[in-house]
Formats: C-alpha cells, structure tokens, sequence
C-alpha cells in the first residue's frame, strides 16, 4: 500500500532477512517450525492492514459534504 522510496527498501530488507533468517534455521527445524507459524500471523495483519489503508484511501477521497451546524441557537440574534 506503501509506495514510496523508503517503504520499498525496508520491505526488500525486511524480505532479505527473513531468508537469511531461513537459511540459518534449516537445521533446527522446531525453530523453522515457528518462524513459519509468525510469518503466516503476519501475513493475516499485512491483510487486516491494506483492508484498513483501503478504507481510509475511500474517506479521504470523499468529497467534503456540508455539514449542518449543532448546538445552540438564539432566536433574534
């Protein structure tokens, strides 16, 4: 959802560790185990997170309707 310079990179970094992290674990496999457990809980948030972004894109390209004024009014003035 992200697409600036910035947000690219530490996807690509956060992507690269992740396989570093894989290589590393490929001998203790419980550990692997678990490491695959987090990324799949990850995935479910980086969903709920386009999901949120989606929305908020849909109120921001919402045009400004006028609102009506609340509160209080004296009559006369």
């Amino acid at each position: 959802m992200l697409n600036s310079e910035r947000a690219i990179h530490v996807n690509i970094q956060i992507i690269r560790i992740y396989t570093r992290i894989r290589e590393m674990l490929l001998a203790h496999k419980d550990v692997f185990i678990r490491v695959e457990q987090v990324e799949k809980h990850l995935m479910k948030h980086d969903q709920k997170i386009e999901l949120l972004f989606t929305y908020l894109s849909k109120f921001i390209e919402k045009e400004d309707q006028p609102r009506t004024e609340i509160g209080f009014k004296r009559k006369g003035a």
